[in-house]
């Protein structure tokens, strides 16, 4: 299952994501944004806001995200355009 159930969950990752477009639009690289959320999990998981099955269903999917190329395409972009 790749969904959340925790409407806490889906907030920090909409964050996380928003964030992170942000740092693409001024054209900062995957390590950038691989550093900026692994502090804004670590921070997460140091509140114990969430859940640990949450915790880790949300640094899975971030993770697979920022890998991902195509989540930064913007509409009618080639990924063959992309700095990654």
């Amino acid at each position: 299952m790749t969904s959340f159930e925790n409407p806490m969950a889906i907030r920090h990752f909409q964050s996380i994501c928003d964030n992170c477009q942000d740092l693409i639009n001024q054209y900062h690289t995957q390590a950038d944004l691989k550093l900026f959320s692994d502090g804004y999990l670590q921070a997460l998981r140091n509140s114990n806001s969430l859940e640990p099955k949450d915790q880790e269903k949300l640094e899975r999917l971030v993770n697979r995200w920022i890998l991902d190329p195509s989540s930064f395409l913007k509409p009618n972009d080639n990924q063959n355009n992309q700095f990654f």
